[in-house]
């Protein structure tokens, strides 16, 4: 009979060490994962700049809804609320700022901010090029792109020379593009993608 308890006792307790390891992988929950700063779903919000031009609309609230560049200080105003930063904002987190402002003055407003016009988001291309000049980035776009868009190559243009000039942390990094390397299937990764302030040079 000793033996025979001794056999119940253990059976319960493998049977309670058992349901107790599974409550705990019952209750372990993975971390949640959030999305970067300026990210929604994985993708990204477009973050205002200088000389964007943006509409700002106040639900119920015609005397405060207009349309507006940000200036050069990277600010807009407003009435009621003055000057507010605009610039490095996304329209969903400048949106939100303007609601809470507006709430201190007006019983719960509702704010939509809408880009009108993108003016801060340009390349430029220069040199032996069809049609140098300065391009708005409206989609992602990469070097042989730009050129494409540019209309392409003058004659006696040096095609293997082509310098994309990237300024970052206040200082200007050249990067090369050889044209005629890549369409012979060398060096893609030299097909950068084009990003706002990049300055093209065709020799």
């Amino acid at each position: 009979m000793r033996v025979k308890s001794s056999f119940y006792i253990f059976m319960l307790a493998t049977v309670c060490f058992a349901c107790l390891s599974a409550s705990k992988s019952a209750l372990a929950v993975e971390p949640e994962t959030r999305s970067a700063p300026g990210q929604a779903n994985g993708s990204e919000y477009y973050i205002l700049g200088l000389g964007d031009v943006i509409e700002i609309l106040v639900w119920k609230e015609q005397d405060l809804s207009r349309t507006l560049t940000i200036r050069l200080d990277g600010r807009i105003s407003l009435p009621l609320v003055g000057d507010v930063m605009a610039a490095d904002r996304s329209t969903q987190e400048l949106s939100g700022y303007l609601e809470k402002k507006f709430s201190e003055i007006i019983e719960e407003p509702a704010v939509s901010v809408m880009l009108i016009e993108n003016n801060s988001k340009r390349y430029y291309i220069i040199g032996q090029i069809a049609q140098p000049g300065e391009f708005p980035i409206n989609y992602p776009l990469t070097a042989l792109q730009a050129i494409a868009r540019a209309g392409g190559f003058n004659e006696w243009a040096k095609t293997s020379r082509i310098s994309i000039v990237r300024r970052n942390m206040g200082r200007e990094k050249f990067l090369l593009f050889d044209y005629d390397s890549f369409i012979k299937g060398k060096h893609p990764a030299q097909n950068i993608r084009i990003m706002p302030g990049d300055t093209i040079i065709v020799p």
